[in-house]
């Protein structure tokens, strides 16, 4: 991927406050000499940040920003004038803003959605593709967008769009794009840029076999993950809960509803019926590897799973790496609560009342199965979630870094930090001896997942702690090790935990938005722990 003579999209208004309103639309500049942020964040920048560590300023210059947020550059002002230890201002000064500065690779401004409220599955009028505002955010280092990844790198913004109205319409954008993205391949995980960007498509040098056949100029990955599909809901019900609008509930966002919906009921099917007969899979994946989490064994279908569960099947993981077993417990936490804070959504703009309760009691009833086949006995933990199960009695202890996560069930809202079965999971995968990816070094420490290997930890299961955490020395244990590993000032994907100098991605927008929402959330929570001593709560 090159940004090199990039078209840089962003609204006019945005970049100062001479802009006129006829440049708020689709404000084209083209910026020749913006350098390939992947080289450029791979080099230390000034000015530095005067701490210990001597962090460097790595944002782009701001005529190469891809998006400038007035009330994103308060918050920065705010927080980083407040934060004690300098090392973490400069972190947090170049990682907040990562995504509107980096990956906001097209927007279009426009206002010619047809939106009903009302519209549901069995009643609605088909409008035309692209419709209203678009957004396409790609994840970093590669020119595609993932809708899990996507959706967690705007989330810190939500509660700044009320207050910006281009900010607003960038996520409400966001919101519409995905749901063009699930309309046409509901299975797939990452995205080409939409024909009317005018960007081409990125090839990719995958060889996949994979039913139901995409279009490669639509779809840069295939792989389904359950977690995709829970995102593409989780955008629109934060946008709602930070907003009051409901605006996205467009025709099409409903045709996308309808699509994700369809979806889940083909992959809650068992593998073999009440005969004992096979159940052909609706989808299947094969890659041409020689990585085994690469690719789905048994023909493209994956490991059997018993249907009489009520969980839903997911063939690959946040980290894109396979399942093992396909009943994987973390997104089918994460949908059980997005279907039921989509139907409050629904609701709340007046939505048909038939589909608010399905989705309330399809909510419930998959909450409940992840409580009664997800929630296995440890010898030595006692209760804990497990991480997959395949319904026959097999399971699966351990944790990934990528979110959703084992450790992350708090942050999806789907069980209290407090509950027993939760700490003892918390536990167990914080432990070498209960999580066989809680890697342990001389320099570094934390979860990591077999997607990089078995000496990388990812910061952004730090992140993670210290955000399920109440312990002060915990929370501030985990953000210096994020601190002392980010060298280059950004977040990396994952670091060698015997040497923090070998790293993964100098450039992952995902792990920079992470870290932002963790210091944002102990500013909110515990003030004093980066404010020091008195310091008075910052809420957004």
């Amino acid at each position: 991927m090159t940004i090199t003579s990039i078209l840089v999209l962003a609204l006019a208004v945005s970049w100062g406050a001479d802009a006129t309103a006829g440049h708020r639309d689709n404000a084209v500049i083209l910026r020749r000499d913006c350098p390939d942020y992947t080289s450029y964040s791979a080099a230390k920048h000034p000015p530095y940040s005067d701490g210990s560590l001597n962090l460097p300023f790595q944002r782009p210059a701001q005529e190469c920003r891809t998006f400038i947020s007035p009330a994103v550059e308060q918050v920065i002002e705010d927080i980083t004038s407040n934060i004690v230890d300098n090392d973490l201002a400069q972190l947090f000064r170049n990682a907040f803003p990562n995504t509107l500065d980096t990956t906001v690779r097209w927007h279009a401004n426009s206002n010619n959605s047809t939106t009903d409220p009302s519209l549901s599955t069995k009643h609605k009028r088909e409008d035309s593709q692209w419709q209203g505002p678009q957004t396409f955010v790609v994840t970093g280092d590669i020119n595609a967008e993932w809708l899990r990844d996507s959706t967690n790198q705007l989330s810190g913004y939500q509660a700044l769009a009320k207050q910006d109205p281009n900010l607003q319409s960038l996520i409400l954008g966001a919101i519409n794009t995905q749901a063009e993205f699930v309309i046409q391949s509901p299975y797939c995980n990452a995205f080409q840029p939409p024909p009317p960007s005018g960007l081409s498509p990125v090839t990719s040098s995958q060889k996949d076999t994979v039913h139901p056949e995409y279009d490669p100029s639509v779809v840069f990955e295939c792989k389904y993950e359950l977690d995709s599909l829970a995102s593409f809901l989780a955008l629109g019900t934060e946008f709602y809960e930070n907003t009051g609008s409901t605006e996205f509930l467009t025709s099409r966002w409903y045709k996308a509803l309808d699509t994700l919906l369809s979806v889940l009921d083909a992959q809650s099917q068992p593998t073999f019926n009440g005969q004992n007969q096979h159940v052909a899979n609706q989808y299947t994946f094969q890659r041409q590897t020689n990585t085994g989490t690469e690719t789905l064994n048994l023909d493209g279908v994956g490991n059997p799973l018993n249907g009489e569960t009520g969980l839903i099947r997911s063939a690959f993981r946040p980290s894109d790496d396979a399942t093992i077993f396909g009943f994987f417990i973390p997104p089918n936490a994460m949908m059980a609560v997005q279907l039921q804070k989509t139907a409050t959504a629904i609701q709340a703009a007046g939505g048909h009342a038939d589909l608010v309760s399905k989705l309330q009691q399809r909510g419930q009833k998959l909450q409940q199965a992840v409580w009664e086949h997800g929630v296995v006995h440890h010898a030595k933990y006692g209760r804990v979630f497990a991480f997959e199960v395949d319904g026959y009695g097999s399971q699966l202890l351990m944790d990934d870094a990528n979110i959703p996560s084992l450790l992350s069930l708090p942050l999806l809202d789907f069980v209290d930090k407090n509950d027993t079965i939760y700490t003892n999971t918390r536990k167990m995968v914080l432990e070498k001896g209960g999580n066989p990816y809680y890697l342990v070094g001389s320099a570094f420490k934390g979860i990591g997942g077999p997607h990089i290997g078995l000496e990388n930890a990812w910061p952004m299961s730090l992140l993670v702690q210290a955000m399920t955490s109440d312990s002060d020395s915990e929370i501030r244990e985990c953000i210096n090790l994020v601190r002392n590993s980010s060298l280059l000032g950004l977040v990396h994907e994952s670091i060698n935990v015997n040497d923090i100098n070998k790293y993964t991605r100098s450039w992952f927008a995902w792990a920079n938005s992470v870290f932002a929402q963790t210091i944002l959330k102990i500013a909110a929570e515990k003030p004093y722990i980066i404010f020091g001593d008195g310091a008075e709560p910052y809420i957004l």
